[in-house]
């Protein structure tokens, strides 16, 4: 045995007979049980070893059990959170489809009141040219005795430009002319009972001469069938009063 090592002795005793009556004593053996001793004690700390890993074998099971829950309960909301995307992008692409057909309506509408303006600026030129070419200056009014047109010749006559007239009661108007004694003549037009008869007033024009002012009124009927009366157009110019029939014109 090396000195300092300590070992495991098993001692054993046998008592001893003489023809199995006379006790005549006691047998011991001695037995070197160290190797056994120490591979017990291997075999009890091998086994707490494999019992403290398998409780953490078994705590790592449980949190991986946990884990794939959780994984699992978040692959279940990815896909509720894939399908309500294609669900919107869906919505999204039929409100994009509806967005490109209404702006294609709204491009055919820009397109068609574009050539409609540009037919009505044609048109207002061609007034406009038209007006410029009378003799006479020329007013239109409405039923309402509102001033629809001004031509450039009324301008000049009554030194009031369009922008400053449209709009406003012809009869209110603070210019050289009697306007008050157009009322029942308009008015007349209007309700269609009065001729072609024009008249003559005493009037100034812009520049403060005094003129007779040669006023004739016709009724502009609407386009639709009944023909209907919307206003009367005015031309006046200054006229000395020569050539006037009796009756046909009056001078206030």
């Amino acid at each position: 045995m090396p000195s300092g090592e300590r070992r495991t002795i098993e001692i054993q005793l046998t008592p001893l007979f003489d023809n199995g009556t006379t006790f005549l004593g006691v047998s011991m053996t001695f037995t070197d049980i160290s190797e056994q001793k120490r591979l017990q004690e291997e075999i009890e700390h091998s086994n707490q070893e494999l019992e403290a890993a398998y409780e953490e074998l078994q705590s790592t099971n449980e949190e991986l059990e946990t884990t794939n829950e959780e994984l699992q309960s978040t692959v279940e909301e990815l896909e509720t959170t894939n399908e309500e995307l294609q669900s919107t992008n869906e919505e999204l692409e039929t409100m994009n489809e509806e967005l490109q057909s209404a702006n294609e309506e709204l491009q055919t509408i820009n397109d068609e009141m574009r050539r409609r303006t540009d037919e009505l600026n044609q048109v207002n030129n061609y007034l406009q040219s038209i007006l410029k070419s009378l003799h006479s200056a020329v007013v239109v009014v409405d039923q309402e005795m509102r001033i629809q047109i001004w031509s450039p010749k009324a301008e000049d006559l009554w030194g009031l430009r369009a922008e400053e007239v449209e709009g406003k009661n012809f009869l209110n108007l603070d210019i050289g002319l009697p306007v008050q004694e157009l009322r029942a003549p308009i008015r007349a037009t209007l309700l269609k009972e009065n001729g072609s008869d024009g008249l003559i007033l005493n009037a100034t024009n812009r520049r403060g001469k005094a003129i007779l002012c040669q006023i004739s009124y016709t009724p502009l009927y609407e386009q639709s069938s009944d023909g209907a009366v919307r206003g009367v157009i005015l031309l006046m110019e200054d006229s000395d009063g020569a050539g006037v029939e009796a009756g046909s014109l009056k001078t206030s």
